[in-house]
């Protein structure tokens, strides 16, 4: 194919693996879902009567789902693609492709295109689920075009960011939280600035796919109204995509064989005399692979895990963009909330949630990310069978990989319990709500890390660990969120709408036991699998009728025995969780 033959690979090799059917197959099986549980909450709590009923219901029902598919469409692209080739580097397997025939574009863009396959292939099986939502009335089917070329673009120029960002840097980590903290900072300049706002419907997808789901003011004139809308941000979007690939096609082989030629350089050539400080001292012979250094004798710890996390460059030495990425967006969300303090006498929740929830959200999704790398990087790159053939023990292990993550992510960590502190010196939040919100986030944190390293322990594919893992964050703290949006939005009353969410939930349940358990079962990660996404609607919910202690006890509980969960296992069966052997 005209892409190259990496992505004409992928496209061979795709249909014959059952995941990718699998992840249609539950794509569209949760876009119905929501869809049904959306008509249940409306037939059980309203009179629907007359035509007019279905059109406000499809109206509000397509203004809910184009956002939430845009999220999950950009972020899992720009995710994927950064751990696509992420992954390469860290097999080594990029320099052999460099040193094929291949062209930088075929490599760029069959890399990027071959890392989107699925979700590709997801957008088109939702267009006739988005179709059929015409047939309720209030939605017209340039809408749906409208929104179905919003995604399209956003998603490849987010993707073509994570490829390229991933062919810069040096490992996977620094390559997704760089592309995710980019996104953030793109879509969140352009949300927050007021003097951004009339062109943030040209310059970022958010406002883009509202825009382009808002119901049309001339419903006779679609032509216009999708010119209108669609060609500035198509434009825009379609510019950003061709200027970042073609960053990537003209450096791509700069970018990843500078340093393998440096290191030829600095070989002397034969004939020539060699270094004094190769020669010098006591006249150890000079291998091309190995370098005698008088340097200070550095001393390994009892724990040779965390301290090769810790005091070695195991996720780059770039990690200080990471940081500043996260400060330029902390800095963002503490001055939006400096100004919500300051100008208000009295400081509601919902003002305080509006700057906080992004950042929190952002952290754990960090956090996630160091902790499936931290474990996916060992495998990729043919380190984790040696140290399983050491003699390090499970504890050590995890443990090592745990105090790993934390120390590497410390300024991700403490950013966040910092924005509680000065909201407590501001007298904005009491000792007591300190105190829930400070234990509520370092278990999370911890939830966070310990999935991170559980799931990057069962899979071999970075693609699929990071892909799995960051899917179980979404799933319950953005999915069960939204589904508390469709109850609001469509009725204010709770309890008479528990009994169409039980659906919702059960099937969470089972798609979180087959995600930890179905290679290491157990009553414990059963119990958690389907006690955890209840437990996340009950947080929620009684976050919002103001029930904090509650809210403490629930989410202490149910995280904390998840992670317990999932740590024990790990420890206990670690021969089991690191796949060397199956369960009984």
């Amino acid at each position: 194919m005209f892409i190259g033959p990496v992505f004409t690979r992928e496209m061979t090799t795709a249909p014959r693996r059952e995941w990718t059917y699998i992840v249609r197959s539950v794509y569209a099986g949760l876009l119905l879902l929501l869809i049904v549980t959306a008509w249940l909450v409306v037939s059980g709590t309203q009179l629907i009567t007359d035509t007019g009923d279905f059109a406000r219901f499809g109206t509000m029902l397509f203004q809910f789902l184009a956002p939430v598919q845009l999220v999950l469409a950009v972020f899992f692209a720009a995710v994927i693609a950064a751990g696509t080739v992420g992954q390469e580097k860290e097999r080594g397997t990029l320099t052999l492709l460099l040193m094929t025939r291949m062209t930088n574009s075929e490599l760029v863009l069959g890399k990027l295109f071959a890392g989107l396959l699925n979700i590709l292939s997801m957008l088109a099986v939702s267009i006739p689920i988005f179709t059929a939502m015409a047939m309720l009335g209030g939605v017209g089917y340039d809408q749906i075009l409208q929104v179905m070329l919003v995604t399209l673009f956003s998603m490849l120029a987010c993707g073509s960011l994570g490829s390229c960002v991933a062919l810069r840097q040096e490992k996977t980590f620094q390559a997704i939280a760089v592309t995710i903290l980019l996104i953030v900072l793109w879509i969140g300049l352009w949300e927050s600035l007021p003097a951004a706002k009339p062109l943030s419907a040209v310059f970022s997808p958010w406002s883009a796919i509202v825009a382009a789901s808002r119901p049309a003011a001339d419903m006779t004139a679609p032509a216009a109204a999708v010119s209108g809308l669609m060609i500035p941000f198509l434009t825009a979007c379609g510019s950003l995509v061709i200027f970042i690939n073609l960053i990537a096609v003209l450096f791509v082989r700069n970018w990843n064989m500078k340093n393998g030629e440096a290191r030829i350089k600095e070989e002397p050539k034969d004939g020539e005399a060699k270094p004094l400080s190769q020669t010098s001292g006591n006249h150890l012979p000079h291998f091309p692979c190995f370098r005698f250094q008088r340097s200070r004798t550095r001393h390994v710890w009892n724990n040779p895990v965390i301290w090769r996390e810790m005091m070695t460059a195991a996720y780059g030495r770039r990690i200080w963009i990471i940081q500043f990425g996260f400060l330029a967006f902390f800095a963002m969300c503490f001055w939006t909330l400096h100004n919500i303090v300051a100008e208000n006498t009295i400081v509601t929740a919902a003002q305080l949630a509006a700057p906080m929830v992004p950042l929190f959200l952002l952290s754990l999704v960090l956090v996630n990310a160091q902790a499936i790398t931290s474990q996916t990087s060992e495998k990729d790159g043919g380190t984790f069978d040696l140290i399983l053939a050491s003699d390090i023990t499970p504890k050590e292990y995890v443990f090592g990989k745990l105090g790993g993550v934390f120390y590497n992510m410390k300024w991700i960590v403490m950013f966040p319990l910092t924005l509680c502190g000065y909201l407590y010196w501001y007298e904005a939040l009491d000792s007591m709500s300190l105190f829930f919100l400070l234990i509520g986030l370092i278990v999370l944190y911890a939830f966070a890390a310990m999935v991170g390293v559980y799931i990057g322990m069962q899979y071999d594919n970075t693609r699929t660990a990071t892909a799995t893992s960051l899917g179980i964050m979404f799933f319950l703290f953005v999915g069960i969120a939204a589904c508390i949006w469709i109850m609001i939005a469509f009725s204010g009353s709770f309890e008479t709408q528990l009994v169409p969410f039980s659906a919702f939930m059960v099937g969470g349940g089972i798609g979180l036991y087959v995600t930890l358990g179905a290679r290491n079962p157990s009553s414990a990660i059963a119990t958690a699998s389907f006690s955890l996404p209840i437990a996340v609607f009950y947080v929620i919910t009684s976050m919002l009728l103001g029930k904090y202690l509650l809210v403490f006890v629930v989410l202490c509980g149910a995280f904390g025995f998840t992670t317990a969960a999932m740590l024990i296992p790990s420890i206990a069966e670690f021969d089991v969780a690191a796949g060397r052997t199956t369960a009984d």
